[in-house]
């Protein structure tokens, strides 16, 4: 269990959640889909080279897919930030006096007497006035702040190590017990994912390691049933 405490020099957990998030959705996308897609081809009697080949198809593209999908949706996060941020410098410009005002209301409704957030208000303006505003308005920090590449990479090279876990564990086991084996390994992987995300966190592991594995296996539970509905059974 992690020391909770936070001593001055030592860095806050929450700044590593932009990176962790990408890195948890990478890798779980990466362990649950090309899991299911192998396990959906081992079902309709596919040859074991197949089943690699489509392991490796998988992976290929899902890495692909994650990373620009990362990189498009923090992008508009990016660009909403940016436009928000334009908006506030030329408020500052326009209206200083009302700009002034708002600040000082938003440490009014933090706790600060009118006549201390006036004096808050007024010396961070004048030492950087959309600095303030960005963070104490628009709650815009940055450490949180979108950044598409770290997001893109991370979670494509988090797909790409965490797929290849079931694509191993398809290639490497007996050809008539491929299902088995690439179940067994998943939800080991998950289990590991989980314990990892939650370290990283500095959260108790118990919690995230059951909802990785729970919704892990809730969607290859769901890729089964849909492959029954179509005939498919193993």
């Amino acid at each position: 269990m992690p020391d909770p405490s936070a001593h001055p020099g030592e860095p806050h957990y929450v700044t590593r959640s932009n990176w962790l998030r990408a890195a948890v959705l990478g890798a779980n996308d990466g362990i649950v889909s090309v899991s299911s897609l192998i396990v959906g081809v081992a079902a309709a009697d596919a040859s074991q080279s197949a089943v690699i080949i489509a392991g490796v198809a998988g992976l290929s593209a899902g890495a692909m897919s994650m990373a620009a999908g990362e990189y498009v949706s923090v992008s508009s996060q990016s660009d909403i930030e940016r436009v928000d941020i334009e908006r506030e410098a030329c408020a500052l410009k326009d209206f200083p006096k009302e700009e002034l005002a708002e600040l000082a209301e938003i440490y009014v409704k933090r706790g600060l007497s009118a006549e201390n957030a006036q004096i808050v208000a007024k010396e961070l303006t004048e030492h950087d006035a959309l600095g303030a505003h960005v963070r104490d308005e628009l709650g815009i920090t940055e450490d949180q702040s979108a950044n598409p590449m770290q997001a893109a990479f991370t979670s494509g090279v988090t797909f790409s190590i965490a797929a290849a876990i079931p694509l191993m564990a398809a290639w490497l086991a007996p050809a008539t017990s491929i299902i088995h084996v690439v179940l067994f390994v998943t939800v080991l992987a998950l289990a590991a994912l989980g314990a990892l995300g939650a370290k990283a966190g500095a959260a108790p592991l118990l919690r995230p390691t059951l909802r990785v594995v729970g919704w892990g296996v809730f969607a290859m539970v769901v890729t089964a049933g849909i492959g029954w509905l179509f005939g498919v059974s193993f």
